[in-house]
């Protein structure tokens, strides 16, 4: 049965889409810990991020990265922070958390946001990419 992320990645679910590759999809978190979380995966459904090969693992890394700077040129944090925890969904997941305390990076205090909020932060972080 395919994932929750499986289904976005077909277009089967709406997703705030940030960037996309061929291999990759970074897309804004739905029950965010903070305003701009964001999740960056493989478009391969792997349930585990160390069971990735070593060069789809990197690229996947690369990605984040690219996203993660654009996060941190769009939202007003002090830091991005990244988790790969992989309980909830099993398919690989990186998190990228704009941080300005810990407590954000928790993943027990949610912030919500109304979908104009989404779509704003959709068109502020794809300008800094």
């Amino acid at each position: 049965m395919s994932s929750i992320f499986t289904k976005i990645i077909n277009g089967e679910i709406p997703a705030y889409k940030i960037a996309e590759n061929d291999k990759f999809l970074a897309f804004l978190d739905v029950n965010p810990n903070a305003k701009g979380h964001t999740l960056c995966i493989p478009k391969q459904e792997i349930n585990k991020i160390f069971d990735m090969d070593e060069d789809l693992y990197l690229e996947l890394m690369q990605f984040s990265r690219k996203i993660a700077i654009a996060l941190e040129k769009a939202i007003d944090c002090k830091r991005v922070g990244m988790a790969v925890v992989g309980l909830e969904v099993p398919h690989v997941h990186v998190h990228l958390i704009p941080l300005n305390e810990m407590d954000e990076m928790r993943f027990s205090n949610k912030v919500k946001l109304e979908k104009e909020e989404f779509e704003d932060l959709v068109e502020k972080i794809q300008k800094s990419l």
